[in-house]
């Protein structure tokens, strides 16, 4: 028998992470405080019993890209037994009660692909996963002259600022199937909530790059970027390079032994850019979005 109930106390929200990151190992999980953070009345988690044993987890919500999204993940060995089909329509009726007629989702193999499409979703952008390996003497950044890098941790003025300054201007440029929509208080919540791994550029003290990583709380030797950003009149003077440069150092001195990205297609110019800087392509994501999904 399959049962669904919602993750609420701090152990079913550990219960919670353990699928997503049994499911989906090479990503960074966020830890149950972060979540906590994160949460929103908007946000359902779900966790699947099979049997009484856990076999899923889903998360559906507002998306930053407009409508509702939604995520059902199944362990290996518990798929094809209608648990994805049980937590879909569940995750489903949510955003629709939150007003949607669509919900987009990310996949991340042939069979979920086929799975989605089953529901009627279909393909509407991708994104490549590239990797950094951390060697222990990796060198320093070289700034454009007039750049000073600092971090939030140093200067945490400068938070809100990186915000209104700089992220709004880079979410319009970024080339997702629908504009990014980033609240005050989602980046306060969600982005650069990491202070002296977040670092912005300052030429004549205004603001015209930032760069960051953010914590994976299951394997400290490792590191997700966080936005990376150039003001645009500043685009082509090499500071997306020293932003990355510096951050890749950052990491080193600090112990990590891996970073990762997600760069969108159409984006291709930060792919090279990562390229050149020792990053090698892992495993591609794709996005999908259909009708809000009906039980079957």
């Amino acid at each position: 028998m399959i049962e669904l109930r919602r993750a609420e106390t701090d152990a079913e929200i550990e219960a919670w992470r353990r699928v997503q990151t049994a499911v989906l190992p090479s990503e960074r999980t966020a830890s149950v405080e972060e979540m906590r953070q994160t949460q929103t009345p908007d946000k359902l988690l779900l966790l699947a019993e099979l049997d009484a044993e856990l076999v899923g987890s889903g998360v559906a919500g507002r998306s930053d890209l407009g409508g509702g999204f939604l995520a059902p993940r199944v362990l290996p060995d518990a798929r094809r037994r209608g648990v994805g089909s049980a937590l879909l329509g569940a995750l489903g009726a949510h955003v629709a009660g939150l007003g949607f007629t669509e919900a987009t989702a990310g996949v991340d193999d042939q069979g979920s692909l086929a799975f989605a499409e089953r529901f009627g979703f279909r393909e509407v952008g991708r994104q490549v996963e590239q990797v950094r390996t951390i060697r222990a003497d990796e060198p320093a950044p070289e700034s454009p002259a007039g750049v000073e890098l600092v971090s939030l941790a140093e200067r945490p003025d400068l938070f809100r600022r990186t915000y209104e300054e700089l992220a709004l201007q880079a979410f319009e440029d970024i080339p997702t199937p629908a504009p990014i929509t980033i609240s005050a208080e989602d980046w306060e919540r969600e982005w650069l909530t990491w202070p002296e791994a977040s670092l912005v550029a300052l030429a004549e003290g205004e603001i015209v790059g930032c760069a960051g990583l953010l914590r994976d709380a299951d394997r400290p030797d490792r590191a997700e970027n966080s936005l990376t950003a150039v003001r645009r009149d500043w685009r082509g003077r090499g500071l997306a390079t020293a932003l990355k440069q510096a951050v890749i150092a950052w990491a080193a001195a600090n112990g990590l032994l891996e970073i990762y990205t997600w760069t969108q297609t159409g984006n291709e110019a930060m792919q090279r850019l990562n390229e050149k800087l020792g990053y090698r392509s892992r495993m591609i994501s794709i996005t999908v979005r259909g009708p809000i999904p009906t039980r079957r």
